[in-house]
């Protein structure tokens, strides 16, 4: 005999249970659905930079580029055969470059390169006293093991264009001239096991986005300066100013870096994204030319020490034929060269002292060119490249190789006297260009 009550109870919890399943999933769309947006392109602006499928170096490991050409000759369609293969700028240093076709040269070097860093703040030992003037934001890079994942973190360009229809000086993008865009690698939340199970099913099926994304102005606007305080960050042994990001900053972001496998956050400082300020650059001496010579001092930004970076593709794949059983393709990017060349044998640029470079309008193939579509620019040579462990990290994994090919340079190409520790691969530049940006309205100073 059925017994009305429990039927009605058995009726009831197959629909429940089919619910209380989905629950979960609800549950996580709910918390998801922010991300599901499409990220709409900056108003009045375009990005900078090649696509994938349109780099200079897609043939990088073509077997013609490991030997050099004589300076005079030419290419099948009238081009010197010595010239740049690909351009670089880095816009925050120590994360995923952009490849260029085109730049301008200011006194810092490539517009836009490394003038962003993520810093991190170093508390006082304990027992020790901070003064006013105690750095305590130190610049952090992919040398440090725990963050070899920056190398991940890809920044877009996009700049004011007046050419295109919504367009408008009044435009906040346009106001602080341009937009940077930063992605990232969506990483499951590992302090939720089950959202963390979700999001990996999500991103694998294709219904979430692999990267997340946001966006900071490439210059504080002059009317809201107060937002980005100028504080002190330690770049080596300098300490400039520069413009605090800390207000863009998504904890999705830190959450990337700190993931595990990587130094948990419990253990580190705070980090956040800093930008050169423009009236604190820093200056360079050592082996730079004099300003006697260039009529100015040289500066950078958050590069390691000298504007320009140079590499000789044939140099490259020498090393890659040496270290090829570790590994397999060795791909130039790994050494984050702002200027690569194809033409000399390997190694010729040990010995350049300066370079002039140049663009040409009109066909390669007329030889006859007017004097003033010639335009060049000069660049010192002012030291050989000593080379660290960063190359051993592998530009689309950000997975750090144990020995390479740190271990195959040190073998052949420690060949400077100013360090016998340390290999030497390309060139350090100081560009002949003293002209910078404009330089906005100084803000509060905050130590």
């Amino acid at each position: 005999m059925l017994n009305p009550v429990h039927h009605a109870i058995n009726l009831i919890s197959i629909p429940a249970i089919c619910w209380l399943s989905l629950l979960p999933i609800i549950v996580f769309l709910a918390h998801q659905l922010p991300h599901f947006k499409t990220s709409l392109r900056p108003k009045g602006c375009r990005r900078l930079g090649l696509a994938a499928d349109q780099s200079n170096l897609r043939d990088e490991f073509d077997p013609k580029y490991s030997h050099g050409v004589p300076e005079s000759s030419v290419d099948v369609d009238g081009r010197p055969s010595w010239r740049i293969k690909s351009l670089f700028t880095y816009p925050i240093k120590s994360c995923a470059g952009i490849e260029l076709d085109v730049s301008d040269v200011e006194r810092t070097g490539l517009t836009h390169d490394r003038q962003f860093c993520f810093a991190e703040y170093i508390s006082p030992s304990p027992g020790t006293v901070s003064s006013p003037a105690h750095t305590q934001w130190t610049m952090r890079t992919m040398r440090d093991g725990q963050f070899s994942r920056m190398a991940l973190i890809r920044p877009e360009i996009w700049i004011p264009d007046p050419t295109a229809s919504d367009y408008s000086s009044d435009l906040e993008e346009v106001k602080s001239h341009g937009v940077m865009i930063i992605y990232y690698p969506r990483v499951p939340s590992w302090r939720n096991g089950l959202l963390a199970y979700l999001e990996h099913i999500a991103i694998t099926l294709g219904l979430l986005h692999a990267e997340q994304s946001f966006r900071v102005p490439l210059s504080p606007p002059s009317d809201l300066l107060s937002n980005y305080p100028s504080t002190r960050v330690k770049v080596w042994k300098d300490s400039p100013f520069a413009y605090d990001y800390a207000q863009h900053i998504p904890p999705s972001l830190l959450d990337f870096l700190c993931a595990p496998g990587n130094e948990s956050s419990s253990s580190r400082g705070p980090l956040t994204l800093f930008r050169v300020h423009p009236s604190y650059h820093r200056e360079i001496f050592r082996c730079a030319p004099r300003k006697e010579t260039l009529g100015f001092q040289p500066i950078t930004g958050f590069a390691d020490a000298y504007p320009l970076h140079l590499l000789n593709l044939a140099s490259v794949r020498d090393v890659a034929a040496r270290c090829a059983l570790s590994i397999a393709h060795l791909s130039i990017r790994r050494f984050r060269a702002n200027i690569i060349i194809q033409g000399p044998k390997a190694f010729a640029e040990d010995h350049w002292k300066r370079i002039q470079i140049y663009s040409r309008s009109g066909s390669y193939k007329n030889k006859e060119v007017d004097k003033d579509a010639v335009r060049g620019i000069e660049i010192y040579a002012s030291c050989r490249t000593m080379r660290c462990k960063l190359p051993n990290v592998d530009p689309d994994t950000g997975i750090r190789h144990l020995n390479e090919p740190d271990q195959t340079l040190r073998s052949y190409r420690r060949i400077d006297p100013g360090d016998w520790n340390y290999a030497a691969l390309g060139m350090q530049l100081v560009p002949a260009v003293q002209s910078i940006p404009p330089s906005p309205p100084t803000p509060t100073l905050v130590l």
